[in-house]
C-alpha cells in the first residue's frame, strides 16, 4: 500500500517519458494501412494497444496490488476495491494517424473513487503534466496553476467534437455558437487529456465536452483541481470522472460556462 503518492506520481511521469519515446519512434514510419476502426471516426491502431501493454507492465511493477482500468482492454476485467489505474495510452489517436503533432498518454490512480494521482504527457511536446491529491500540479516540475481571468468575454476555451452517438448534436452545436460569439474562441485539439492539462496550465481558461470515457479524463480531472480550477458536470456537479461529461475551467468563468449550457442543454 502505497503512502508516499508524490514519489509515485514521479515514477509514473517517468514511466510514462519513457513509453513516450516508443509512440515517437512508431510515428516517424507509420503506416496509416494499419490502422482499425472502431466506428467512421473512432480509430485504433497497433500503437494504441503495444503503448497499453508498456503502461500496464510498468504500473504492475509500482503497484502490484492495482487494478485497471483501461481503453484497450488489455487487462481484461481486471477492477478492484482500493486501488486503480484508469488509462488512455494514447489520447488523440486519429492526430497520431494523420500526422498531427497532438496527442498523450494518461494514466489516474483512483484509491477507491477518490483520484490521488494522475500524469498526462503530451508526446510531440514532451511535456509532462503531473498531480498528486493535495500536492499540486506540474508541468515538467515548474507548478502550474489555472489562470486568472475572470470573464467569459476574455477566454479561451476547448472542446471535443462527437465521434458517435450524434442524438445531442444540434444542442451541442447551439452551446458551441454561444461560445464562439461570446469568447476569444473555441479550439478543438483532438485530445481530451491534452485540453484539461492546458485548463490547469491556464492556457485555456475552460474545457467542455460530452460523450467522455473515464480514460479520456481521469488524469486531467485531477490536474485542473490540483492547478486551482472547478470541474463539474454540464448542469450540476454530478460524476465528472464517469457521468460522460465535463466542464472544467479555471473557476472563475465556471458559472457563466454552466449557464450559456444550459440555454440549450435539457
Amino acid at each position: 500500500m502505497p503512502t508516499d503518492f508524490t514519489q509515485l506520481s514521479l515514477d509514473l511521469a517517468q514511466l510514462c517519458r519513457e513509453t513516450a519515446k516508443f509512440i515517437r519512434q512508431e510515428a516517424a514510419s507509420f503506416d496509416r494501412g494499419k490502422v482499425q476502426q472502431k466506428g467512421v471516426s473512432d480509430l485504433v491502431s497497433y500503437v494504441d494497444q503495444e503503448t497499453e501493454k508498456l503502461l500496464v507492465a510498468g504500473l504492475r511493477r509500482l503497484l502490484p496490488e492495482a487494478g485497471f482500468i483501461t481503453e484497450e482492454g488489455t487487462t481484461g476485467a481486471d477492477t478492484r476495491a482500493e486501488y486503480t489505474w484508469i488509462i488512455d495510452p494514447l489520447d488523440g489517436t486519429t492526430n497520431f494517424v494523420h500526422g498531427l503533432p497532438c496527442y498523450s498518454i494518461s494514466v489516474a490512480l483512483l484509491h477507491h473513487s477518490e483520484l490521488v494521482a494522475g500524469v498526462v504527457h503530451e508526446v510531440a511536446q514532451d511535456e509532462s503534466f503531473r498531480a498528486v491529491r493535495g500536492g499540486g500540479a506540474y508541468c515538467n516540475e515548474r507548478r502550474i496553476h489555472v489562470s486568472d481571468v475572470a470573464e467569459l468575454s476574455g477566454s479561451l476555451l476547448a472542446t471535443g467534437f462527437p465521434y458517435s452517438k450524434f442524438d445531442r448534436l444540434d444542442a451541442y452545436l447551439a452551446v458551441l455558437g454561444q461560445f464562439m460569439q461570446s469568447t476569444h474562441g473555441v479550439r478543438r485539439v483532438g485530445s481530451a487529456a491534452v485540453d484539461l492539462a492546458w485548463v490547469a496550465a491556464g492556457r485555456f481558461e475552460g474545457f467542455f465536452e460530452f460523450n467522455l470515457n473515464s480514460y479520456d479524463v481521469a488524469a486531467g480531472l485531477l490536474l485542473v483541481r490540483e492547478a486551482g480550477g472547478h470541474i463539474t458536470q454540464f448542469l450540476e456537479d454530478g460524476d465528472p470522472l464517469f457521468g460522460r461529461e465535463v466542464v472544467a475551467s479555471n473557476g472563475r468563468i465556471h458559472q457563466a460556462m454552466q449557464a450559456t449550457i444550459a440555454e440549450f442543454w435539457a
